[in-house]
């Protein structure tokens, strides 16, 4: 594998429940890093929801490796955010035999 080109910013957020106040919760994204990264976009579908299109597009997003235990190492559940694009991590993987790079699988949701 050569290195890919590292040239987007991304902050890795985390979603936590917060008390609303009412006996429910919200969900509000907490900053946990910024990293640099190579995106690829994959393919994309389309769906109706509620008088909206939303397009889906899948994204293979290369990026330093971290160890497992690391917290700076990206997890499926968590999203990256470049800007107002919000891309929801799917899966994590290596992306090369020496652990130097990870591969993230990711999904952006766009209001078409």
């Amino acid at each position: 594998m050569s290195a890919p080109v590292l040239n987007h910013l991304l902050i890795l957020e985390e979603g936590q429940r917060v008390d609303d106040g009412a006996g429910g919760a919200d969900l509000t994204w907490v900053e946990r890093g910024r990293l640099w990264a190579e995106m690829r976009p994959g393919t994309g579908r389309e769906r109706a929801a509620q008088e909206l299109a939303l397009s889906r597009v899948a994204w293979i997003i290369t990026t330093r490796a971290a160890p497992p235990d690391s917290p700076a190492r990206p997890r499926a559940h968590q999203r990256l955010r470049e800007g107002s694009r919000i891309f929801h991590i799917l899966a994590v993987a290596e992306a090369d035999t020496r652990a130097r790079w990870l591969r993230i699988h990711a999904e952006e949701e766009v209001v078409a």
